[in-house]
């Protein structure tokens, strides 16, 4: 089996099914009794509409599992009836995980122990940047540059790959949810007006400039709580994001600055590759394209890559590439 424990999905593949399970990362849990009452899709619709003795949890923030517990009753809920029918052919389950580059010693056993709690009796630690390569089709194992940008939910990851190992990498705590909270701080200092979370998706137009003029915009105000509509002008949204994209150009630039002239010639050519699940931002790419002069070509279902490439290993198509132990 082989799981990407993303903040947004989790996805999980299984050896000669394929991949079973593509699920938000969402618990919904009675308070009083423990009960867990729904797992994916159905809790998601859950929040922010729930009575006091239901809690929304989200078991894993940024590819760490911060709740091993809810982590492991989760996954149990989503992959056990799947599991059941693949444990009567073979009683012993191996497992593979993606965990983020350079995750920390108490990450990486979150990581074992959610597995092990599943029933996996060995599990593989696996560099995300790595499988996402892979899934999306990039030569890893060549001498030659591959630069991936991983842009999850809370986190992004970049990295420079060569000979199936990380030249250079860089992370940092931006992802589609930090748009999303740039949108909605700005709507709600600028014109006091509340969002719902479902109505920030279509601002994420503003971004390729899909939006040229004035647009009106759906909320509650902070004042009355009462609806009401407001006038935004997508230029103010425009700079609103503005703050999160310099953070992103700035890792990118920073991964370049670190890795070998001889590299960096390759990347001129090949340019950088978008995957994750927040990757397809409406014009992400070509501001990324813009700002670095490079091409930026965005994966086909950019949220599966990590996990199909983990797949790919399983099955035996790609040399395993596991991680190597932190230093001291």
């Amino acid at each position: 089996m082989a799981a990407d424990l993303g903040a947004s999905r989790t996805r999980v593949y299984l050896k000669q099914s394929g991949l079973i399970v593509d699920e938000p990362s969402v618990v919904a849990v009675n308070t009083k009794t423990g009960a867990l009452l729904a797992v994916g899709s159905p809790a998601e619709r859950m929040a922010g509409r729930t009575p006091a003795n239901i809690r929304v949890v989200r078991p894993i923030n940024g590819g760490t599992v911060v709740d091993i517990d809810m982590a492991q009753r989760m996954l149990r809920a989503m992959v056990g009836p799947k599991l059941r029918r693949a444990f009567r052919r073979k009683p012993l389950l191996r497992a593979a995980v993606c965990i983020p580059h350079d995750a920390d010693p108490l990450a990486r056993r979150a990581a074992l122990e959610t597995l092990i709690g599943l029933g996996a009796r060995r599990v593989e630690l696996v560099d995300s940047l790595v499988t996402a390569g892979i899934g999306c089709g990039l030569p890893v194992e060549q001498p030659e540059a591959t630069m991936i940008v991983q842009v999850g939910a809370a986190t992004t990851q970049v990295a420079v790959l060569s000979l199936g190992s990380i030249v250079a990498a860089e992370k940092v705590p931006i992802g589609g949810e930090t748009f999303d909270r740039a949108l909605v701080q700005h709507l709600r200092n600028q014109h006091e007006l509340l969002l719902p979370s479902l109505a920030v998706r279509p601002l994420h137009q503003v971004l390729n400039g899909d939006i040229p003029q004035i647009t009106e915009v759906h909320g509650r105000d902070v004042a009355t709580g009462l609806a009401r509509t407001v006038k935004v002008d997508p230029e103010s949204l425009r700079l609103a994001v503005r703050t999160p994209l310099t953070s992103l150009l700035d890792a990118i630039r920073a991964v370049l600055h670190r890795c070998p002239p001889d590299l960096v010639a390759d990347l001129a050519d090949r340019g950088i590759m978008l995957t994750g699940g927040a990757a397809q931002l409406p014009g992400l790419d070509t501001t990324l394209r813009e700002n670095t002069g490079m091409p930026v070509n965005v994966a086909e279902d950019p949220g599966l890559c990590a996990v199909q490439g983990l797949g790919a290993m399983l099955e035996g198509r790609v040399r395993p590439l596991p991680v190597p132990e932190p230093a001291n």
